[in-house]
């Protein structure tokens, strides 16, 4: 009996021993994550001011616009834009969460015609930024600009509501800033930091994107006819297709500045050149080849702009980010230009434990 016990309290001593060194070893792994997530938010407090609070409030007004130019072989171009769409919305953010939704009046749909839908959405941490769009177009297209010839007038085309095109784009960049510690593009763009003193840094990355394009040519070639001189031009044939999706891998590589005018402000430049290898597939009647060629390299850019005043408690400002994406083949080329551009006022509040004294 006593040797049961001293074997009963020799198996206890050792799963105590091994529950301890677990534990010990689960602290180690927790405290190596903790290092990890306070690592993405490293700064150098000399140049960037921390979020002094965990929560705010934000009220923001949202235009959006779009342009598309298509380009046969022969140099037939038509330009398409709908009108630039104003929306507004409320916002509320919790540290790293910001939730929101903007609505614009004017495209609620009650069986008419085809509802835009449109998201972005950003993460932008001291070292990495992430930025994910989706966009489909609605049905309110305008022919802005032509060119069908030298003697062909088209000056009755031009703002003729034009419904026969739908415009698809989604996809994702992921960069990396490298002067993280000292450059904000926080502060610029989310308000969760200020920056203190002027700083900029190199930015690069990777992204994917997916285009879609469909285009009712027969409706264009009725819409060349009933408003140009002479009524008898054609289309060229690189223009007649009905559908194609391209889609495309990119490395990018910018760079970003900070600019600190005054007390509290800033204003933050930033550009980006992509180059995206792209292949398609639709009824082009291209010959489709999957292996690497630099006829499928196309350059695309992206730029961010921000004004913003900032003094931890309240702040306002704008910003604009603009994307440019360029697709080229034997029969046609398009450009796909789109952007935003977003005024906000917001207010924070919650003081987190280490500023409840300053």
């Amino acid at each position: 009996m006593v040797r049961l016990y001293l074997l009963l309290f020799v198996l206890i001593v050792a799963v105590t021993v091994e529950t301890g060194a677990e534990t010990e070893g689960k602290r180690k792994e927790l405290s190596s994550l903790r290092k990890t997530v306070r690592d993405f938010s490293s700064i150098d407090t000399n140049y960037i001011e921390p979020q002094h609070y965990n929560f705010t409030v934000m009220g923001q007004t949202t235009a959006t616009y779009e342009i598309y130019t298509l380009k046969s072989s022969t140099g037939q171009t038509v330009t398409l834009a709908p009108d630039v769409i104003m929306k507004v919305g409320p916002f509320f953010g919790w540290r790293w969460f910001f939730l929101g939704y903007t609505f614009d009046l004017r495209n609620i749909s009650f069986g008419g015609k085809k509802q835009k839908r449109e998201l972005d959405f950003s993460i932008y941490s001291s070292k990495i930024g992430i930025d994910l769009f989706y966009r489909r177009t609605g049905s309110d297209y305008k022919i802005r600009d032509v060119w069908m010839g030298d003697d062909v007038d088209v000056t009755r085309l031009e703002g003729v509501p034009f419904d026969g095109v739908s415009v698809g784009i989604s996809g994702f960049d992921i960069y990396y800033i490298f002067n993280h510690r000292r450059f904000s593009y926080p502060a610029a763009f989310s308000q969760s930091t200020c920056q203190k003193r002027s700083c900029g840094s190199v930015i690069a990355g990777v992204g994917y994107t997916k285009n879609s394009l469909e285009l009712d040519y027969t409706k264009l070639q009725k819409a060349v006819e009933r408003n140009c001189e002479p009524n008898t031009v054609k289309i060229d044939s690189g223009l007649m297709f009905n559908s194609v999706d391209y889609y495309d891998v990119n490395v990018s590589c910018g760079y970003a500045y900070n600019w600190v005018f005054a007390k509290n402000w800033l204003f933050c430049a930033s550009g980006a050149v992509a180059f995206a290898y792209k292949h398609s597939d639709g009824d082009m009647n291209e010959k489709k080849d999957f292996n690497f060629s630099f006829d499928n390299v196309n350059i695309d850019g992206i730029g961010r702009f921000g004004l913003v005043y900032n003094n931890t408690r309240w702040y306002a400002g704008a910003s604009a980010i603009i994307r440019s994406y360029n697709y080229r083949k034997s029969r046609f080329s398009a450009n796909n230009t789109f952007g935003s551009l977003n005024v906000y006022l917001g207010y924070n509040f919650g003081k987190k434990k280490r500023y409840k004294n300053k």
